[in-house]
């Protein structure tokens, strides 16, 4: 039974470690920041927002008739991650991603995995991420995951956990760029001062890692697209900033139609076919023709098309198997199996409430544990019990025990915090990373950094833009 042993609840601070101070990736910064006049920085941090503002770095709330739009606070404190620590990361998550994809192989082919025991059939059949149409499909390349995000969350010195995977269609990248692109305006002569690793050639690495993945049917140089839902999706601007950037074109699904065997994109001269799709559209949403006859977001016959080789779509159908989170206390196991080593990035321990063993902990334990569904992303259908009121949690334990298949239970985490920037000085706030990792038969591409979450309001340890959080420039020291 989990027990939660060694889980402490104090905080490391990523600055000035456990017992004050600087630590070493800081201190460049420090000497910096304690040479700054504090009004100077007030300003620029307004600057940055205006600035915001004004490019239309916003992102949309659903079922929030107030706020349909809402600005991510920007916090102008970089959150600093040394050169050794970050080869430590990279070499965790590209094992991880590596075992995914061979994950996703493999149960869409001959499901070794299943046949050994290592993780429940049950739980890949009864699973609605998992697309049986799939079976037997090979995607260009043999990649599934082209583009990933895993979030990290960081409890001491040394102690870093993987909080989940995110394989579908992870977000946030372009938080990660204009930030750093703000940094760069607002405080140029910092990046003079400290060495920091580069993060601006993401766009390009992704369209040279989408290019590579180009289906056989693919002559000469592969043309690329964005298929976004419209402008009405949460993540809208990612979806066109992405299409600028890589000089690539944003389609919506009425802008495509299959012509001769290919998916073809209007234009001026007629229609054109590409090769490549960057899908932002769930799955059931990608065809009409083969899976929810009410979408009006996807393209009729582009299950066809990608199943005879004519267009790769990014990532594969069918990947949502692999970061769900029911799943996810699994990863241990599948990344021994796949890859016959231990997981250099530990799991933080996970009670499936799907077991009565441990449903039967989760219910006597509820106040100190925090609870997601399965399915559940953007922090929304959580509980966080330490912060829950009596009423909350009386109703969050008769949602588990009506369906307790669809929830996991986690300790509540020492999360790290970084300090921010407020009117009264520098104050610590929990903070996670979402690394952004490339996938292609060429490699594998990490950004050096990603995009760190951080909880504005004292204590919370909720980061998710949609409950109220903020995002920091993540810097990667150069060696």
């Amino acid at each position: 039974m989990l027990r939660g042993k060694g889980w402490r609840i104090s905080f490391f601070d990523e600055m000035t470690g456990q017992e004050g101070g600087t630590r070493s990736p800081y201190r460049e910064y420090c000497e910096w920041f304690d040479a700054e006049d504090s009004q100077r920085i007030q300003h620029k941090t307004q600057q940055a927002e205006a600035l915001f503002r004004t490019t239309g770095i916003t992102f949309n709330v659903y079922g929030d008739a107030d706020a349909d739009e809402r600005l991510i606070p920007f916090d102008v404190v970089p959150r600093i991650i040394s050169a050794s620590e970050w080869r430590r990361l990279s070499r965790g998550i590209e094992q991880r991603v590596r075992a995914l994809n061979a994950f996703l192989h493999d149960i869409y082919h001959r499901q070794e995995i299943l046949r050994a025991g290592r993780v429940p059939t049950q739980l890949i059949a009864r699973n609605d991420a998992f697309l049986p149409m799939m079976m037997g499909m090979d995607p260009p390349g043999g990649i599934y995951t082209h583009i990933s995000g895993t979030d990290i969350v960081r409890t001491g010195a040394n102690e870093f956990y993987v909080l989940e995977d995110n394989a579908r269609t992870p977000s946030g990248v372009s938080y990660m760029l204009e930030n750093r692109e703000t940094m760069l305006q607002m405080f140029p002569e910092l990046f003079a001062k400290v060495a920091v690793r580069e993060v601006g050639d993401y766009p390009i690495n992704l369209l040279k890692s989408l290019s590579a993945c180009a289906p056989p049917k693919c002559g000469g140089t592969p043309t690329v697209a964005v298929l976004t839902p419209g402008i009405h999706n949460s993540a809208y601007y990612e979806h066109s900033f992405l299409a600028d950037h890589m000089g690539a074109e944003l389609v919506e699904g009425h802008d495509l139609r299959v012509v001769d065997g290919r998916v073809a994109m209007r234009t001026t001269q007629g229609y054109r076919a590409i090769d490549v799709v960057y899908r932002r559209v769930d799955d059931d949403f990608l065809d009409p023709l083969n899976f929810r006859p009410d979408s009006m977001l996807g393209v009729p016959g582009i299950w066809d098309v990608y199943r005879d080789g004519g267009i790769t779509i990014a990532n594969a159908p069918g990947t949502g198997i692999a970061d769900d989170k029911a799943l996810y206390s699994y990863m241990p196991d599948i990344i021994e199996f796949y890859t016959g080593e231990k997981a250099l990035l530990p799991n933080v321990p996970t009670w499936r409430c799907s077991e009565p063993e441990h449903l039967r902990e989760v219910l006597d334990r509820l106040p100190e544990l925090v609870v997601k569904e399965v399915h559940g992303s953007g922090g929304y259908g959580m509980l966080v019990g330490p912060a829950a009121s009596k009423k909350e949690l009386a109703a969050f334990r008769a949602k588990l025990e009506a369906n307790p298949g669809n929830y996991i239970a986690q300790p509540t985490l020492s999360l790290s915090t970084v300090p921010i920037f407020t009117k009264k000085g520098l104050a610590p706030r929990h903070v996670d990373l979402r690394p952004f990792v490339l996938m292609s038969p060429q490699g594998i591409t990490i950004t050096p950094g990603g995009l760190t979450r951080v909880a504005m309001t004292r204590g919370s340890l909720v980061v998710n833009s949609s409950q109220g959080g903020g995002t920091k420039d993540t810097w990667v020291l150069e060696d």
